[in-house]
């Protein structure tokens, strides 16, 4: 049993020569000093965590599957805990909360009973009062939270970004492997960045693109080393290009205008504030351009949709004049900015007398078209008026107001009859005349 013993304390002298550096800044939730056992646990086992330089020294006792605090320095009274199960699974780690700058210190881990004593480990716990405050106006292209540490670190060395200010928010994990990027909190998606070279130079330091007003708050940067937990917070602010106090200003002036200005002045009031664009082209032109722009910093992510008046999607879109809207949205679906362009679209004109025999209406394109293209014109009841297809008109497909009929009929026949046929509701009084080519009236009598 003595030989067991000596070889268990030798194990661990030789795995904790060095104590475990532990850093974390003042008034965090809670800080973790860790303490593995590897070894077999001796019988009726006690675990205790010391802190020699303070008299009493005791910081926390396991017992068994109970705590003994009753000679705990008061110090520590309410704010230290174990895991229920330390003795069975070897894990003596200690939490212990709201960091004080006075915790700082060395931590001892020792596992004992009525015979023997095993000193586990020790933990060197620096409790730091300095936090950066970073400060940037909402609309930057990025931000740099700063963390730095000794250069040449270990290559398993693991930094982890999380939110200090609320419930456990993952921002960035190296290595950035894809499995600890499914972690990541989605407001932070496809936004943070660290330096490639960071073991060697040992900037760890973050950054965010596109800060807004919702990304203000504590982050804290963690260095797994070794054995070593280093710690450094960040404070960033981000100051609204549009602070609270004016929007709330703005929805009052709102409110107000609702209950005094008229319809026309409230449209102008929307006008103003929801700015357009009117554009007018030639029903000729190629293409036209419907400008959409913003001051506001996308992301590289960023979803762009053009909608006409009818909230219909536009990608390829060959209609009349319309009202399009250029809507900008975040990875999150919120919108960044929402701008509506009337376009106009003047078409030609064309004026004939009614006695003419024919009229030509314009309609030319510098496209190239394939032999199948399919050509229709159609009036302004939609009703087709010619199609053109396959290199050649298509009469049977216009409508019957729009053919020319063809009829044949044998010489020595006594009689034929030329259809005429409209769907027009005609008055008693119509005057019907028949006419040749040559514009001789068929409804009189033969002179």
């Amino acid at each position: 049993m003595k030989m067991f013993v000596v070889f268990v304390i030798l194990l661990h002298v030789s795995q904790h020569a060095l104590a475990v550096v532990v850093e974390v800044n003042e008034g965090e939730r809670s800080v973790l000093l860790p303490c593995q056992y590897s070894g077999l646990p001796p019988v009726d086992p006690t675990v205790t965590w010391t802190r020699n330089d303070l008299n009493p020294n005791s910081v926390h006792v396991r017992q068994e599957e109970t705590d003994d605090l009753r000679g705990q320095n008061q110090h520590y009274s309410g704010r230290t805990s174990m895991r229920p199960d330390a003795l069975d699974s070897g894990d003596f780690s200690l939490t212990l909360r709201n960091l004080q700058l006075i915790d700082s210190g060395k931590y001892t881990c020792t596992l004992s009973n009525e015979i023997n004593k095993v000193r586990v480990g020790d933990v060197q716990l620096q409790v730091k009062d300095q936090q950066v405050v970073v400060k940037v106006e909402e609309g930057s292209e990025s931000i740099i939270l700063p963390c730095k540490t000794t250069p040449d670190l270990p290559e398993d060395t693991t930094v982890e970004w999380t939110r200090s200010d609320r419930e456990l928010m993952m921002i960035h994990v190296y290595p950035n492997r894809s499995d600890h990027l499914k972690n990541q909190d989605d407001l932070y998606c496809g936004r943070t960045k660290m330096n490639k070279d960071l073991l060697r130079t040992g900037d760890l330091s973050l950054t965010l693109k596109y800060p807004t007003e919702r990304d203000s708050g504590g982050y804290i940067c963690t260095i797994y080393r070794d054995e070593d937990i280093l710690r450094q917070k960040v404070v960033l602010q981000v100051k609204e290009q549009f602070p609270s106090w004016a929007k709330a200003v703005l929805v009052l002036l709102v409110l107000l205008v609702l209950l005094v200005v008229s319809g026309g002045l409230l449209f102008h009031f929307r006008h103003y504030f929801m700015s357009g664009y009117k554009v007018e082209v030639d029903s000729e032109v190629e293409s036209v351009q419907l400008p959409c722009k913003t001051t506001v910093c996308l992301p590289k992510d960023a979803k762009v949709e053009w909608k006409d008046m009818k909230d219909r999607k536009v990608h390829v879109y060959v209609d009349d004049s319309d009202t399009y809207t250029c809507t900008v949205y975040s990875l999150q679906q919120k919108i960044l900015m929402k701008k509506d362009v009337l376009l106009t679209v003047r078409g030609d004109k064309v004026e004939v007398d009614s006695g003419m025999e024919s009229v030509q209406l314009p309609c030319k394109t510098t496209v190239f078209l394939p032999k199948d293209a399919k050509v229709e014109w159609k009036d302004m009841n939609k009703r087709k008026v010619h199609v053109y297809q396959n290199s050649s008109d298509q009469p049977k497909k216009q409508n019957q107001d729009y053919r020319v009929h063809k009829v044949e009929v044998g010489s020595g026949m006594e009689s034929v009859q030329l259809p005429c046929k409209t769907s027009v509701q005609l008055s008693k009084d119509i005057n019907v005349e028949w006419k040749d080519k040559y514009g001789k009236d068929l409804s009189l009598p033969a002179l």
